[in-house]
């Protein structure tokens, strides 16, 4: 216990102190209200500023590449759906080197593709979610876990059931993130 209690004690960053965290990790993804959708795991890599404003309380601005999107059940190919990500998390933290966090999340698509097929004209370009997580930092490496919940659709429903993809024209994004990073003190 004194050993994993020194360890948390020096996760701990100066109030008033700004820090960065490069991250790489995963993202396990699905598209709701698709009747043939499965997970499918992807990869995301991009860096955290957090301002320390309280103990309690970090303020976390950050940009990502995330591949997102859902395997289809019975189809070799998958939607894939790749975005910049640009969270604004509020952390509190309520035990050393351990914080919950929520906020809100702006995702600009880079990518839309089902195999061959580009979607992009068929998706909407801007993707607005709600991320919640928890992090946990023991000398300096952050294990992040968050849930982004979409609250856009996917698709521009007039063009995707115009041409055919009405499958997806009421789907949203829901993206779990795992991520490891090192923080920086700036």
């Amino acid at each position: 216990m004194m050993l994993l209690a020194g360890m948390t004690a020096s996760a701990q960053h100066a109030v008033g102190g700004l820090t960065l965290q490069p991250q790489v990790g995963m993202t396990i993804s699905t598209a709701t209200k698709f009747d043939d959708a499965k997970m499918k795991v992807g990869l995301v890599a991009g860096a955290e500023l957090e301002y320390q404003a309280t103990d309690m309380l970090g303020i976390a601005a950050g940009l990502n590449y995330a591949m997102q999107g859902t395997a289809i059940e019975d189809e070799d190919d998958n939607m894939n759906l790749d975005y910049l990500n640009i969270p604004i998390r509020a952390k509190v933290y309520v035990a050393p080197g351990f914080s919950f966090n929520a906020g809100v999340q702006l995702g600009i698509l880079t990518r839309a593709k089902f195999g061959d097929i580009d979607l992009k004209d068929y998706s909407k370009s801007v993707d607005f979610s709600i991320p919640l997580g928890a992090s946990y930092e023991i000398s300096n490496v952050v294990i992040d876990a968050r849930y982004n919940l979409g609250l856009t659709k996917i698709a521009d429903k007039d063009k995707a059931i115009k041409n055919g993809f009405d499958d997806v024209s009421d789907s949203k994004n829901s993206v779990i993130m795992l991520t490891v990073g090192y923080r920086f003190d700036l």
